[in-house]
């Protein structure tokens, strides 16, 4: 059957669900080595920073300074757990459409939390590592979030897509529909077109609204 011609057309397209990682799922990673470290820099996030270059130079030159290694921050992950009820969202929303993390955390950070969502799919960046020291990072490419999204539509997906930083909101943007999940009051002011939320079972809500 067809719509008629004063309706609005079917979307006959599959959908995929695209969350960014820290913040929404797991903890913030960096927040953490602040927290062990006692270096009050490293709480500077992706959530007060929108320029991702300019966030990680500077985290790199904290590294440096204060000699942190690759092993301290493996070790400070290790004793993180993904947030409050994040596994039991996930899987339920595995159980209902494709999900993919798009994150700007790297593989090196990632891999120990992945391992405790039921290891879902993750786009992410890699870090350089020598002598036990992070010296460099490599992105996967600029702007990744948002040109997964646009590469979705190529394929022919519907995207929905959540996050809670300045460098979700190109994602946002892009995908059919956005949501910002538990954003601090910065980012929600500032981009008030999208729905913010704060709680699993809205935003599970949400998103099935939308399929």
């Amino acid at each position: 059957m067809t719509a008629s011609a004063d309706s609005a057309p079917i979307d006959s397209r599959q959908t995929i669900v695209a969350l960014d990682v820290e913040g929404v799922l797991v903890p913030e990673i960096w927040i953490a080595v602040a927290e062990r470290t006692g270096i009050d820099g490293l709480r500077r996030t992706t959530r007060d920073e929108p320029d991702y270059d300019v966030l990680m130079r500077y985290r790199l030159d904290l590294l440096d300074e204060h000699a942190l290694t690759m092993s301290l921050i493996e070790d400070v992950i290790g004793g993180l757990e993904p947030l409050d009820g994040a596994k039991a969202f996930l899987d339920e929303l595995r159980s209902i459409t494709q999900v993919i993390l798009l994150s700007d955390t790297f593989e090196q950070f990632a891999k120990p939390l992945m391992c405790q969502l039921g290891w879902p799919a993750v786009f992410c960046h890699r870090l350089v590592v020598a002598d036990d020291r992070i010296t460099d990072y490599r992105l996967r490419q600029p702007n990744q979030k948002q040109r997964s999204v646009e590469a979705f539509h190529a394929l022919e997906y519907r995207v929905i897509a959540a996050g809670d930083s300045y460098n979700d909101t190109t994602m946002l943007a892009e995908a059919d529909a956005g949501f910002l999940f538990h954003a601090p009051a910065n980012v929600i002011a500032e981009f008030p077109q999208y729905p913010a939320l704060n709680t699993y079972p809205e935003l599970l809500a949400a998103i099935r609204a939308e399929l």
